[in-house]
């Protein structure tokens, strides 16, 4: 596959710069197996879904993961925390006009010292010298929310409540999932009084996320790592879901990745008997991890029968996701469509549901 496969056009002027003023009135367009697109508000998600289906959000925390600080010549850079391996230490992607080397020291934000350990392709290990901030506090008190780079204003107040799920209770990710920007609490408890049961689960997304695919053979592309966890009482209702005829919808494609991460590396397909059978050791221990799993036309998927998501950029990752998921052709028919029809795109955008061939 050619990545000038997953391009399209698209208006400037559709990129969302800012949330719609309330949260949940975004549009939804329903793209289902067969049949028309339908053009929806997002709060109609309530007729899509049954009794019988699960509902599986991500409940990573943005963390405020830019920090800006100087080298100990003066010169200025941008640091963009990708994790924290500690109190002290942390990875980080850093912009300058000339990269520091292992070894060299660093201000952030004016208040604390940090060396540079080693540096991997483009990221760096750092650790923190002094003692008097911990990491936490210092990206609570002086880093900003790292929104996406299509968004042309720097993070405020607005952001740092409209940038972060309802839902989100586990710091870790530096963008966020955005598919579960379009929840309410409202809408969950309506959801939830339906008889829809909602699960959590953990992916931080990582800073690899707003990086391009590079090249022009899809296949050659590294997926960035990111770290998940599913408890063992969210696999055991994931089975129970298919035991009975339910559906899996994740909300997001984060959601979806480690859902796929976790059947891929467990070899558990639940959408076979014997497969069933395998996860039932998970439904008592969990599972997680680091995962790299590049999904794109061809997967097998092994969880997940519905998505909601939002609209991806052009040779992106995630369109190649999508693509897997509905149908390239399928995908690129809705995204024309939604061009056409005027609905905002990326982050701060609209919604799409998707359900996977030979599913409702």
């Amino acid at each position: 596959m050619k990545l000038s496969e997953f391009d399209f056009e698209l208006p400037e002027s559709l990129i969302a710069q800012h949330p719609p003023t309330h949260r949940g009135e975004s549009r939804l367009l329903v793209c289902p197996a067969a049949g028309e697109l339908q053009d929806k508000q997002f709060a109609s998600i309530k007729q899509l879904l049954t009794s019988k289906d699960v509902l599986v959000i991500n409940d990573t925390k943005v963390l405020k993961a830019r920090l800006q600080g100087s080298k100990a010549s003066g010169g200025k850079i941008e640091v963009m925390l990708e994790r924290i391996l500690s109190d002290r230490q942390f990875t980080a992607m850093i912009r300058a006009s000339k990269s520091p080397k292992p070894g060299a020291e660093i201000t952030l934000a004016g208040v604390a010292r940090a060396r540079v350990l080693s540096k991997h392709d483009m990221m760096y290990t750092l650790e923190l010298l002094d003692g008097g901030i911990s990491l936490p506090d210092l990206l609570e008190q002086h880093g900003s929310l790292p929104l996406p780079p299509y968004i042309t204003h720097d993070a405020d107040a607005q952001d740092d409540e409209r940038y972060q799920t309802v839902f989100a209770r586990e710091p870790g990710a530096v963008a966020a999932p955005t598919a579960g920007l379009h929840f309410t609490e409202g809408l969950l408890t309506e959801l939830q009084q339906q008889g829809v049961q909602v699960l959590n689960l953990t992916l931080h997304v990582g800073a690899g996320t707003f990086l391009p695919v590079k090249t022009d053979n899809v296949d050659e592309h590294v997926m960035h790592a990111e770290r998940y966890n599913i408890s063992a009482q969210v696999i055991s209702k994931l089975l129970a879901c298919k035991q009975q005829g339910g559906r899996v919808v994740a909300v997001g494609t984060t959601s979806l990745r480690a859902l796929e991460a976790w059947g891929t590396e467990t070899n558990c397909n639940l959408n076979t008997l014997e497969g069933l059978a395998r996860a039932q050791t998970y439904a008592q221990t969990g599972h997680g991890g680091d995962t790299q799993i590049f999904i794109k036309p061809g997967y097998s998927f092994k969880v997940v029968d519905c998505l909601i998501t939002n609209f991806h950029l052009p040779k992106s990752t995630l369109l190649m996701l999508v693509s897997a998921f509905a149908g390239k052709t399928r995908i690129m028919q809705a995204y024309s469509h939604a061009i056409a029809q005027q609905y905002r795109f990326f982050s701060y955008g609209d919604a799409m549901w998707l359900a996977r061939p030979n599913h409702p």
